[in-house]
């Protein structure tokens, strides 16, 4: 029997990206029972122009679902994809009756009965986890037998919804068949769709969480029950996709990866016994469950992100959320994971129901300090409501509609706007579509959470330090201090929305000034200089990158670099800072900081000004002799020549091994 599996139209690159592995896996199964299966996934056709956006965008989609002659379709959509799958299932019903139609998928897990007395499009709906029960559901279908008596399945009996037993969690994944990828559009058509440096397919690394976080739908979808694939089915897999899919990057996706140790040190020697670790990988993790060892092998092991949960700063919130965040260790587990060459992205939640100011500046501050350690990836998010949460249980009733957050985002299939019918459909149901809803906060103004969720990971990524100090010298709340810049950068550039990168360069520095003479930032000559510090920072990041050496006699600077002089140890005020400590002056102390931006990572290094006059000297068209002779005046009067020329020499050859130059005499 033909079977189409379809991932409904969504447009958002920055959410999706990839093949959907749910759907490879249900597809896989059907494939060995005899069935025959066909992936539409409509986000990729969209992004590759093979579907186009405007009105006629979810008939276009039944037309090519129909094209495979399918007896079934089953749709797997999440919060956001919901009222694209019921727009398609409506204009797949209207042109085919008799064809069957299942939903599943966190939203159609939670909300079954719902979904079918609101749609009659849809004729069953598949529960939880889907591999074993789909495929029981489609022979049945095909058998011309009844459903509504299938394990996980919700139906229809004589026009009466009915839920039958919900069916128990495979206890063994490795019982699951290796997904074929080669059912689904081929890895480097999502590079190429996407502008993707690398292939990147999907490893799933395990089900279930044990914790109870208030806005986790994972938790619930699992029951709770964490289980994982062996180490020697997931590096199989990983070598498969590799040499027969083109692989060349994976996302592990499994909440809990890290919290066996002794798993993920299995893992990271299997990946490197078996040549794998060439292949970038990404995680999430927990803070509690790695350590400096670990992180160590894991890079070994291709290792380059992990995805951290920090949520919030607020002890009364974390509370709220059912979390528990140790702050000093937080701290250290940044730092290690970018002194290992990872970058930790984190994820920060603000506009609780219950949140104050205080709340969020508890957060916003935290994530400053996180900052400051350096080399982060930051999220800032408004709190999404999503079925099958205690948030959904409690406050179903109360949601606002006021802003987008970014998980009601990727339905503007129409001059940037969504379909009118879509509009209508979310608006007549909150706890239906509550991922397009919003938490009143009793703290702060819906509007005003969404541009300062929107904005301030920039600052966060740009000006953590002098931010943050500004904010301690002033005696201002972090939050109000942000949206007195976000005002004055919107009357300034006459522009209204979220704060670009472009907006920060052009209006944070002189934002700054106009406040360093005020009277309580008197004190804190540490200010002009954190400024300069990050402002030079930026300059190297987005400096162009210097050309390969001409002339091997002619040192020349590699990557981008700035260099800048300072009238504070810069070193130990950044020490300071990343160690919590806040301080407004210094002892003078001259000193010069060289930064060097080489992909995501930016280094500082602090230098003599002897070696600072030869780094900017090495630019590929000065000699050594050249650069010795217009420095000795100024560092080395009263050498001879030779031996002045030897320091530079020395010099030139230190700045090679660490990177900074690319050639030497």
């Amino acid at each position: 029997m033909n079977v189409s599996l379809v991932y409904p139209p969504f447009h958002l690159e920055s959410l999706y990206s990839l093949p959907p592995l749910g759907l490879i896996n249900l597809a896989t199964g059907l494939g060995l029972a005899g069935q025959q299966p066909t992936i539409h996934d409509a986000v990729l056709e969209l992004q590759e122009g093979s579907l186009s956006l405007g009105p006629g965008l979810y008939q276009a989609c039944a037309e090519r679902i129909l094209d495979a002659s399918p007896k079934l379709v089953g749709f797997s959509a999440q919060c956001a994809t919901y009222p694209a799958m019921i727009g398609v299932a409506r204009e797949l019903k209207r042109r085919d009756p008799g064809l069957f139609i299942v939903a599943g998928g966190h939203n159609a897990s939670f909300l079954d009965t719902q979904t079918l007395e609101r749609f009659p499009q849809f004729d069953a709906v598949v529960r939880s986890e889907g591999e074993v029960t789909f495929n029981e559901l489609v022979g049945a279908v095909d058998a011309g037998r009844p459903v509504w008596d299938i394990p996980g399945v919700t139906s229809r009996r004589s026009g009466t919804i009915v839920r039958a037993p919900q069916r128990e969690l495979i206890p063994r994944l490795d019982d699951l068949p290796l997904p074929q990828y080669s059912l689904a559009p081929r890895l480097d058509r999502y590079v190429q769709a996407y502008d993707l440096p690398r292939a990147i397919a999907i490893l799933e690394v395990g089900r279930g969480c044990p914790h109870a976080c208030v806005y986790c739908s994972e938790s619930a979808m699992w029951r709770r029950r964490p289980r994982v694939f062996s180490v020697d089915r997931l590096v199989s897999e990983m070598r498969r996709l590799r040499d027969n899919e083109g692989a060349e990057c994976f996302l592990l996706s499994y909440d809990q990866f890290t919290t066996d140790k002794d798993y993920v040190r299995r893992f990271c020697t299997a990946v490197i016994d078996a040549g794998l670790s060439g292949c970038g990988w990404h995680c999430i993790s927990r803070l509690d469950t790695v350590d400096s060892e670990l992180f160590a092998l894991m890079r070994q092991a291709g290792c380059e992100s992990m995805c951290y949960g920090i949520d919030s700063g607020s002890k009364r919130t974390l509370s709220f959320i059912n979390k528990r965040i140790d702050e000093s260790l937080l701290y250290q587990r940044v730092r290690e994971t970018t002194e290992h060459g990872m970058t930790p992205t984190l994820s920060f939640i603000i506009g609780f129901p219950e949140e104050e100011v205080q709340d969020i500046d508890a957060t916003l501050t935290l994530a400053l300090k996180c900052g400051i350690q350096g080399n982060v990836s930051p999220l800032v998010q408004l709190p999404t409501v999503l079925p099958g949460t205690a948030l959904h249980a409690r406050y179903a009733d109360r949601l606002a509609r006021e802003v987008d957050t970014y998980f009601a985002l990727g339905l503007e299939f129409q001059d940037g706007h969504r379909f009118a019918g879509d509009e209508v459909l979310i608006g007549s149901d909150p706890a239906l579509f509550s991922s397009f809803y919003n938490l009143p906060c009793q703290g702060m103004d819906l509007k005003e959470l969404a541009l300062l969720a929107a904005s301030f990971p920039l600052m966060i990524d740009f000006f953590p330090k002098t931010f943050h100090v500004l904010a301690t010298a002033l005696q201002v709340s972090p939050t109000r201090l942000f949206l007195q810049f976000l005002k004055r950068a919107h009357a300034v550039g006459d522009f209204e929305g979220p704060l670009t990168a472009r907006h920060y360069l052009q209006h944070f520095p002189d934002f700054a000034r106009t406040l360093l003479d005020a009277a309580l930032v008197r004190n804190w000559p540490v200010l002009p200089q954190l400024l300069r510090y990050e402002a030079l920072a930026l300059e190297a990041a987005g400096a162009p990158l210097a050309p390969g050496p001409s002339d091997p006699g002619k040192p020349l600077r590699r990557g981008r670099l700035a260099v800048g002089c300072f009238d504070m140890d810069m070193e130990k005020i950044v020490a300071d800072l990343k160690a919590g400590v806040v301080r407004g002056d210094y002892p003078a102390s001259r000193c010069a900081v060289v930064f060097s931006h080489d992909g995501n990572r930016l280094d500082a290094t602090k230098v003599n000004l002897f070696g600072k006059d030869v780094l900017e000297l090495c630019d590929g068209d000065h000699t050594l002799d050249q650069i010795a002779e217009e420095l000795r005046p100024r560092h080395g009067a009263d050498l001879e020549q030779p031996v002045f020329v030897a320091h530079c020499r020395d010099a030139v050859d230190v700045f090679q091994r660490t990177g900074l130059l690319a050639a030497v005499a």
